[in-house]
């Protein structure tokens, strides 16, 4: 029996660092070219969702990420204007870091006024979740 077609598997990077700012790069390609958005992209076959995320923030941000938390699955079937994607959201603290824009991101960069930016996809969203989940914690 053949595999059914199914949503296209992505993953999104929340990054924060110590001083609170948030990691965001600028969409160097359609849709949303030009707008920030959290560093992801699609998982390889073979790949597991956490080795794509950090395969993605270190592409498009030249960012490590050591530790990951899951934040959530996110998969309205409208999240993206391409098609039907499901993505699998992480969290990750970086102490510090110096980003640099690569692979399909016009800029990378640590962005302090985050919460008044209209962000690409349902990133703005991912990125509340992410905010909830730590201060429960009191961080």
């Amino acid at each position: 029996m053949p595999f059914p077609k199914t949503p296209a598997l992505t993953t999104d990077c929340v990054v924060f660092d110590a001083k609170g700012r948030l990691l965001l790069i600028r969409r160097g390609n359609p849709p949303f070219k030009g707008r920030y958005a959290l560093p992801g992209g699609f998982v390889d076959v073979g790949e597991t969702v956490e080795d794509a995320c950090r395969r993605e923030l270190m592409e498009e941000t030249g960012v490590k990420a050591g530790r990951l938390e899951l934040i959530g699955v996110y998969s309205d079937p409208k999240r993206d204007p391409r098609g039907h994607t499901c993505s699998v959201a992480f969290l990750a603290r970086v102490a510090r870091s110096t980003p640099k824009a690569g692979d399909d991101a016009a800029a990378a960069e640590w962005v302090e006024g985050w919460s008044r930016l209209d962000l690409a996809f349902d990133h703005a969203g991912i990125v509340g979740d992410a905010r909830r989940m730590l201060r429960s914690r009191g961080v």
